[in-house]
């Protein structure tokens, strides 16, 4: 587990270097601060006691994401070289069959350090926040919370059918997240029987989606819609302001958030590494 100490560490850097830089990283807080402590997946470097380099990696089923940064005073050095090839090695010790590289994609320096490293582009991810809009009610579409094995297994399949994951990858990711995230698990219903599952993350002031999935057999019939504008209409309720990301190959699921009053405001690009 990362200390407090550590949390605020990274946070004091990441908005260093975005105030420096002028765009977003993604560190995926909900996720450093649920760290379990059985593997090491965050690597530092200090100099003179203080974190000048950082670099986190986050496992979903079979792939990894890495992204860390480095202060603009300590650039140029050789530290996110370093730190990058701990992350490597510890991912391909973890035999992930998928590592991702992510950066900015307006940051050029990261385009520019990533030319010296056999990766291609793999896709661009939207972030996107929510612009106060009208949202639909459907009393046929509601949401509850995930508590039953049955509700389990939904959310196993559903990662199956819309996110691609094997089967006993999907079973020991959601264990890892009931395990690990104070997360909210929703099950999407429309007209009493399990048609989706999306989950929610509060924290600082913000509610973030994931995992919004509607079984592929009930997708175009207004339900993705009605579900999404009712876990809106219940952040915004508590006066959290609400995100979300997609994708930027994925049409409809852009079409179906803009839809519901979302818009983008940052994005990352995501390159395969090539081991």
């Amino acid at each position: 587990m990362l200390t407090k100490e550590e949390l605020a560490s990274i946070k004091e850097l990441q908005n260093i270097c975005e105030q420096a830089d002028g765009f977003q990283l993604k560190l995926n807080f909900d996720m450093l601060e649920n760290r379990e402590g059985k593997e090491k997946e965050d690597f530092f470097h200090y100099e003179d006691g203080k974190l000048v380099g950082f670099l986190g990696s986050y496992g979903f089923g079979n792939k990894v994401e890495l992204c860390g940064m480095v202060h603009p005073d300590y650039r140029r050095r050789g530290i996110f070289t370093k730190l990058l090839a701990l992350g490597l090695e510890d991912s391909k010790r973890r035999r992930f069959q998928t590592i991702l590289l992510n950066a900015p994609t307006d940051s050029q320096s990261a385009k520019e350090f990533l030319k010296n490293i056999p990766c291609t582009f793999s896709v661009a991810e939207y972030q996107m926040k929510w612009k106060k809009t009208d949202l639909i009610e459907d009393p046929a579409v509601t949401l509850r919370l995930s508590t039953t094995a049955e509700d389990f297994e939904t959310e196993v399949q559903l990662e199956v059918l819309a996110f691609g994951f094997e089967e006993e990858e999907s079973r020991k990711f959601n264990l890892k997240l009931r395990e690990s995230h104070s997360d909210e698990h929703f099950i999407i219903e429309a007209d009493g029987k399990a048609a989706g599952k999306m989950r929610v993350a509060e924290s600082d002031g913000e509610a973030w989606i994931y995992g919004f999935a509607v079984f592929p057999k009930l997708q175009g019939k207004g339900i993705g819609r009605k579900a999404l504008s009712k876990i809106v209409k219940l952040e915004d309720q508590k006066g959290l302001s609400v995100f979300l990301e997609v994708e930027a190959k994925n049409a409809h699921a852009l079409k179906l958030y803009e839809s519901c009053g979302f818009r983008s405001y940052h994005s990352q690009d995501y390159y395969f590494y090539q081991k």
